[in-house]
């Protein structure tokens, strides 16, 4: 089975895949949505998480050698990127979606370089628009930042290529809805599987 088809069905398998096509789920970017992908779930999953983290490392590896920041974005990012920064041995930072109301007010948390090398990591990504504050924010920062890194990518709407083009960053991602169509037909009826392919293929 190809990789990321497998990555499709570790997420059926565990119940990251939500389909409600009577009660559409609210996504990060605010759209309402009948297919819904909960990668935070993964997280409880140690086996299954071994092998999601484990695919995201090859990918790392295939661009960056060392000497890299490890940056999660708030909340989702953190125990991925942990878990990344931890198997890679490079240093991890994280970044808030807003100051803390005391203190220093950073926005990033952890030690860093400046004008250094960093990836920003990512359960998921939807139309790639809620990253847009953390790229900002680590280039505010004067760190270098080119790629990131999610398990899973919706691959369904049109403006995640402008938003990525916008910020000048590469999505690399392990499976698609696409992929879960792929292989959905074992865990759905025949109506359901109807279904979701005509919402997917329509809106692509």
């Amino acid at each position: 089975m190809q990789k990321n088809k497998k990555i499709a069905q570790i997420l059926l398998d565990i119940g990251c895949v939500n389909i409600n096509f009577k009660k559409p789920f609210t996504l990060t970017s605010g759209k309402l949505s009948p297919v819904y992908v909960d990668c935070r779930k993964m997280i409880s999953f140690p086996k299954e998480r071994e092998i999601i983290i484990n695919e995201m490392i090859k990918q790392i590896k295939n661009k960056y050698n060392k000497n890299i920041y490890v940056a999660g974005g708030e909340t989702a990012g953190i125990p991925y990127a942990a878990l990344i920064s931890q198997k890679i041995k490079e240093p991890m930072i994280y970044i808030r979606k807003q100051p803390k109301g005391f203190g220093k007010g950073k926005l990033i948390e952890g030690e860093f370089k400046k004008n250094c090398q960093s990836i920003l990591i990512e359960d998921m990504a939807t139309d790639a628009g809620s990253k847009l504050h953390f790229v900002k924010a680590l280039r505010a920062n004067k760190l270098i930042i080119k790629d990131i890194f999610v398990a899973f990518y919706y691959g369904i709407y049109k403006s995640a290529d402008l938003n990525l083009k916008k910020m000048k960053v590469n999505l690399n991602y392990l499976a698609t809805w696409h992929d879960i169509i792929s292989v959905s037909h074992d865990y759905l009826s025949k109506k359901d599987q109807k279904k979701l392919e005509d919402y997917i293929l329509n809106i692509s």
